[in-house]
């Protein structure tokens, strides 16, 4: 990183009328809105909103374009290397006299400022959270906007005696007692000189519990931790993960009174689940298992990974975060990895995680990098790490807490080429950072969830080696991460039988409509600058174009353009076949043993969303457009999944299964040859047991038998398609298995489709026909908000019926007009 960019801060504070605060509470005043920026030297002065940051402050006001069009990430360096000046005059509020403490208090300052007063210097920051976000500075799905603001809230708050700082609630059950009980911490900055004693009183109408506490606030940082023990008689809905029932929370009322100063309301919502990171032997294994039990049942972790939604955390709103994570929930999953080289998200996002059951894997912002361990910088993370896990421990959606990304890794594998008579000084400031400052911070904090050092690790078999492991990516510990971007991604054999699986990943490009918006008519092209510069994956779109020539004929139009959005609709069928492929694998891997290694418990691939318009792993384009993985994605993380494998001829079917009961299931195997929508044979399996939350072999055949048996189908004519069926609507999504590359497959005729749309209450309904079968058949409805019930489906039916979700007002017309249908067949 070059110098730093000096963020100055400047207020000037005139006396005004004194404002008069409710029963001698607190006094707050809120700095948002409107304040001056200026740069360096004066020539640039502007309006700027605050909470902002000084890139949308510029595009707000029209001094520049889009910093995401085109080539504007490198043309707009110079704002981050130029120091910028946010300033404002503002009456005080209130008399300060009548105040023992007047805070100004800033929730997020990005990063390096000195912030004045009357032109007298309050104080520094150099801690974003506190600390740089670090892909502020560029990273291989993301572009370089390292940002300058007040990107969080600002506010002057004046007290007497006492002041709430920090609010939390951690459930815990006694097994014993088989009893639910309450954490709930409460620490105060009290001014007095003297301890102030009083009553606090815990109400929860729904769980018949209220309980009253002695208790005394001793000068300084006063804390009070209490112990609600909720009335055995009450029944008490746990919180669930998605997928597994009920997020159930209890409004709860937390007063205080104290004999001096005011009284204190708290109204907060408390959740009971408990979470355990099972590390134990496994029979028939070398190593240990590594798997989450919630509520006291294992559960298997499907999701991907979170990074920040906006170079520009200022429009970030909380209906962005909604959009990205009920698409997250509506696609199956029931977790998400935070990334540690972004950020903390804000309370919203776990908010949201909370109420539609999404577990949060929290890393903390540490990531691929050695950091330095002198005292001022070890005070400032200690001070980092201390304030968020205060801030968000009473989320049930936290489920871990992991001290850094790929840091143990680094150091084993040597990725910073540390001579070797130096490795012990690196070892002994990772121990020093990770374990003797983060991993006590958080175990003093917090000990209701659990904490691994890093990710990759090999969890305790880590811990045994001193925290760092001589291989971190072993198969028989902990957590992997593993990319391969060489070998063909349908062959299942080049995948680790981990025993959790929390990054893995192939990219794709984004909609063309997605391009569009930040792109001109020269940049259309697959080998154009643009798309060059897009792309900061070394190699990223060669080993695309590798990966998709295993499988499928590459594009050959004269029409640039068109050439241009077959090769982005290749590149996401291949990215969503290539999950599809490595996820299944993994689910199907849980509960066997197979030469010492399985008993997978975790799949999250990397990732779920998009920093901007760029190729990258994600599902979610920036915007929140589904791509075609993660339509695939919600079928394959369907709590109920028939999933398909060859081994030496033979095809395998398992059943997998997160239901918590046992099923009775009709395996239903249909064979279709390419040239026909009639089957030419279909089986049907009865009495199929498919086991509640396991993966097990409910079919085999070899392939040669399954040709004969369907009229003498070959590898290239035909296709195979298989589905779970119950009772009482029970019904797995439909599978399909490949017999042959697509681009060596026989008797594959160009589709002539039609489309229907009509309007039914506020969603719409696609009617597809066909004259042919159809492998990855997509709608694209271009810039219109929304998501397709089903895409990138191989059409094996002359019709099918796709709901389309809208997440915008629009209408039947627009619908046609916007609609693009493709499917392989269609790329030429």
């Amino acid at each position: 990183m070059g110098r730093a960019a000096l963020l100055p801060l400047l207020l000037v504070a005139a006396a005004g009328r004194a404002g008069v605060s409710a029963a001698g509470g607190p006094e707050v005043r809120s700095l948002r809105g409107s304040w001056w920026l200026a740069n360096g030297n004066g020539s640039v002065v502007l309006r700027g909103e605050v909470p902002g940051c000084v890139h949308t402050a510029l595009h707000r006001r029209g001094l520049i374009q889009d910093p995401y069009y085109r080539f504007n990430d490198v043309t707009y360096r110079w704002i981050s290397l130029d120091n910028w000046t946010y300033s404002r005059t503002f009456k005080t509020p209130f008399d300060d006299r009548k105040w023992q403490k007047v805070n100004l208090v800033f929730e997020g300052v990005d990063t390096v400022a000195q912030i004045l007063i009357n032109n007298i210097t309050l104080g520094r920051t150099d801690n974003m959270f506190n600390r740089y976000e670090q892909c502020s500075f560029s990273w291989d799905w993301g572009p370089s906007f390292p940002t300058q603001g007040i990107w969080k809230d600002v506010r002057i708050e004046a007290y007497n005696h006492y002041h709430l700082i920090y609010f939390s609630l951690t459930s815990f059950f006694e097994k014993s007692a088989q009893q639910w009980s309450l954490e709930i911490e409460s620490i105060f900055d009290v001014v007095s000189s003297k301890p102030i004693a009083g009553l606090v009183t815990v109400n929860i109408p729904k769980l018949q519990t209220q309980q009253t506490f002695s208790v005394k606030l001793q000068p300084g940082e006063g804390s009070v931790v209490l112990l609600v023990n909720i009335n055995k008689s009450s029944t008490v809905e746990a919180w669930w993960p998605n997928g597994h029932g009920k997020q159930t929370g209890y409004n709860m009322t937390t007063t205080f009174i104290m004999e001096a100063g005011y009284q204190i309301e708290k109204s907060s919502k408390a959740y009971f689940r408990t979470v355990e990171l099972v590390q134990e032997p496994i029979p028939g294994s070398p190593g240990l298992s590594f798997y989450f039990r919630i509520n006291g049942r294992p559960i298997f972790i499907k999701g991907s990974n979170w990074i920040p939604a906006d170079s520009f955390q200022d429009r970030v709103t909380y209906d962005t975060l909604w959009l990205l994570l009920k698409s997250a929930a509506d696609a199956n999953m029931n977790a998400l990895r935070v990334w540690g080289g972004g950020v903390y998200e804000q309370d919203e996002f776990y908010d949201i995680c909370d109420e539609i059951g999404i577990m949060i894997w929290q890393d903390f912002m540490f990531a691929c990098a050695l950091y330095p361990t002198d005292q001022y910088y070890l005070e400032s993370v200690r001070a980092e790490v201390s304030h968020q896990v205060r801030r968000l421990k009473s989320h049930p959606s936290i489920i871990l807490w992991s001290g850094n990304n790929e840091n143990e890794a680094a150091i084993a594998s040597n990725w910073f080429s540390i001579p070797y008579a130096d490795r012990e000084v690196y070892i002994k400031d990772y121990v020093m950072l990770y374990v003797k400052n983060i991993r006590e911070i958080v175990l003093t904090e917090d000990k209701s969830r659990p904490f691994i050092a890093s990710s990759p690790t090999n969890g305790l078999e880590s811990v045994k080696e001193g925290w760092l492991s001589q291989n971190p990516y072993d198969t028989h510990y902990g957590d992997t991460h593993f990319y391969d971007y060489s070998n063909d991604c349908w062959n299942w054999t080049v995948y680790p039988k981990t025993r959790f699986a929390s990054e893995y990943g192939f990219q794709s490009w984004p909609s063309f409509s997605t391009i569009e918006k930040v792109s001109s008519t020269e940049d259309w092209s697959y080998t154009s600058n643009f798309s060059l510069h897009r792309q900061h994956h070394e190699n990223g779109n060669d080993q695309m174009l590798q990966q998709i020539g295993h499988h499928f004929k590459l594009p050959q139009s004269t029409d640039p353009i068109k050439k241009f959005k077959d090769m982005i609709y290749l590149t996401q069928v291949m990215q969503a076949q290539c999950i599809k492929t490595e996820t299944e694998f993994y689910r199907f891997s849980q509960s066997e043993i197979i030469r010492g290694e399985g008993h997978t418990m975790g799949a999250l691939y990397w990732q779920l969303n998009d920093i901007w318009q760029a190729p990258s792993w994600a599902s979610l384009e920036y915007g929140g457009k589904w791509k075609l993985l993660h339509y695939f994605a919600q079928n394959f993380l369907a709590p109920l999944l028939p999933v398909a494998y060859e081994d030496k001829g033979v095809l395998y079917i398992y059943g997998v299964s997160d239901l918590h009961a046992d099923h009775k299931l009709t395996l239903r195997v249909i064979v279709h040859t390419w040239s026909s929508l009639e089957p030419v044979c279909t089986l049907a399996k009865e009495g199929v047991t498919v086991k509640a939350q396991s993966a097990v072999p409910i079919y085999k055949e070899s392939i040669d038998d399954l040709l004969e048996r369907c009229r003498n189908c070959t590898r290239k004519s035909c296709v195979i398609t298989f589905c779970l069926v119950g009772e009482g609507g029970l019904q797995s999504p439909t599978n399909h298995h490949f017999l042959s590359s697509l681009k060596d497959a026989v008797g594959l005729e160009k589709s002539h489709f039609s489309a229907s749309v009509s309007q039914q209450d506020d969603i719409y309904i696609f009617v597809l026909q066909t004259t042919a079968i159809a492998p990855f058949v997509s709608l694209d409805v271009g810039n219109i908000k929304g998501r397709f019930s089903d895409n990138g489906f191989l059409m094996t039916e002359q019709k099918k019926v796709v709901v389309f979700y809208p997440w915008e007002p629009t209408g039947v017309e627009e619908l046609e007009k916007s609609l693009t249908l493709t499917s392989l067949v269609d790329v030429v």
